[in-house]
């Protein structure tokens, strides 16, 4: 029996607990189901059309077939897992198992017309993007949302609050910690814009696409039209109209694409925040009986940011191998894509486990309002920016060159060497004393 102890992956071990939520969309259980509830609703759909041979079926047992999935247990998994042994085909056993329940239901006329026409990528194809897109709106985009929630509070929280910046390492122009962290809300949120515009897309056209056997059955019939129908408006899907016997993916793989520099932009938060930390702008909150290292005791290490950058790699390195692989098969169809598919699950589980992790780093900081007014009182160099921009506008000669020779040396830059450069200047009084009242602590722009 599989436990979070002897789970190969810690997706299904260590952090199980984190991620055992994504099992309702990406498990072996939940494929199985997604696929029943594909079939039953396509068999529903063509008593709706109807069909001749199921325009006299009872619409009130509509619900009774919909129960099959509605009430759909791991017994029911276990036993369409039965079937599989003696098929060696998990669709052709997801269609057995539901043709035992028509049969319990007295409807042995109409069962053969579950899975009419069809071929199992129909069912993969619309069940897969299904519970994808089940799992984005319930799981994920509520995870990235919290953490942008988050960022903004903390925005708002200290956006007065003065920051030494730093490029290439350096001390640079001020900023503000609000501010800072804005970029990182505003970056998220356009990608997620972004991701709210790719389609869910899905294939469903029979054995390559054509209709072929759907159309040889009833050839008077718009079976495009259906299809358009049926994946659109009763799966909320996008249906491909030119398709082989698979999807394309390629609007999957922009999906992948897109959670990459999400992704992509968390890392960057974390090992910006790792940083601060490092640099003492942040303390964390300390946790009773935590232990930092089991050699130094005196050491809080940032953890919950390491975490989310070692996850945030993995989930990438997997969404690069789905957005590279999926659109990508051997004239009409090769098997390459069923294994990959499976895996789905994987990156989303990753990123999950990075999202908690960084909200749990997010959470444990403490503001260390000293430490960043000291580092930006140690940095007095960094008002010569400003001072050569006042200059400029009053046409000093030469005013870059003459801040680059006081700020260009080896020598310690603090106020009093502002003040003893700002009194040698050919300038009026009141440009001095314009320039007196500029800081590092002031000079943190709009």
């Amino acid at each position: 029996m599989l436990s979070p102890l002897s789970a190969v992956s810690p997706v299904d071990g260590r952090y199980h607990n984190t991620t055992q939520q994504l099992s309702a969309y990406f498990s072996e259980a939940a494929l199985i189901k997604y696929r029943v509830f594909v079939e039953i609703e396509y068999f529903i759909a063509l008593c709706e059309m109807p069909l001749p041979q199921l325009q006299h079926f009872d619409a009130t047992l509509f619900e009774k077939l919909r129960d099959i999935y509605r009430l759909f247990n791991e017994n029911d998994a276990e036993a369409i897992k039965s079937i599989e042994k003696i098929t060696n085909h998990d669709v052709k056993a997801v269609e057995y198992f539901i043709k035992q329940k028509f049969d319990a239901l007295g409807l042995q006329e109409q069962k053969e017309f579950i899975h009419f026409g069809l071929t199992s990528q129909d069912i993969n194809n619309t069940a897969i993007p299904y519970s994808f897109k089940l799992a984005m709106n319930e799981v994920y985009l509520p995870a990235v949302n919290e953490v942008i929630d988050q960022l903004k509070a903390y925005a708002e929280e200290w956006k007065t609050i003065p920051m030494l910046a730093h490029t290439h390492g350096q001390p640079a122009s001020p900023t503000r910690l609000g501010k800072e962290l804005m970029v990182y809300v505003e970056r998220l949120e356009a990608q997620l814009e972004l991701f709210a515009t790719i389609p869910y897309s899905a294939k469903f056209g029979g054995a390559t696409g054509n209709f072929n056997a759907h159309f040889v059955g009833y050839p008077a019939t718009d079976w495009k039209a259906f299809g358009n129908n049926f994946v659109n408006n009763v799966l909320g899907l996008k249906r491909s109209q030119y398709t082989t016997q698979i999807e394309h993916y390629d609007n999957f793989a922009a999906h992948c694409d897109n959670l990459k520099r999400i992704n992509n932009i968390l890392i960057d938060l974390d090992r910006d925040m790792w940083t601060y930390i490092s640099m003492n702008y942040f303390k964390q909150k300390i946790k009773a009986g935590e232990i930092g290292s089991s050699a130094m005791p005196h050491k809080v290490n940032p953890i919950d940011f390491e975490n989310s950058e070692g996850n945030l790699g993995i989930a990438n390195a997997l969404f690069e191998h789905l957005a590279g692989k999926l659109p990508i098969s051997r004239l009409q169809r090769d098997l390459t894509d069923s294994t990959v598919l499976r895996n789905i699950g994987v990156p989303v589980a990753h990123t999950l486990i990075a999202l908690k992790s960084t909200m749990k780093g997010l959470g444990k900081l403490l503001l260390n309002q000293p430490a960043l007014s000291a580092h930006l009182e140690a940095n007095w160099a960094v008002v010569a920016e400003a001072i050569q921009t006042i200059l400029r506008r009053e046409g000093y000669p030469n005013p870059y060159e003459a801040l680059k020779d006081l700020t260009r040396t080896n020598a310690e830059i603090n106020a009093a060497t502002i003040a003893q450069f700002v009194e040698t200047l050919q300038i009026g009084d009141d440009i001095k004393q314009e320039i007196r009242l500029i800081s590092p602590s002031t000079y943190t722009g709009t």
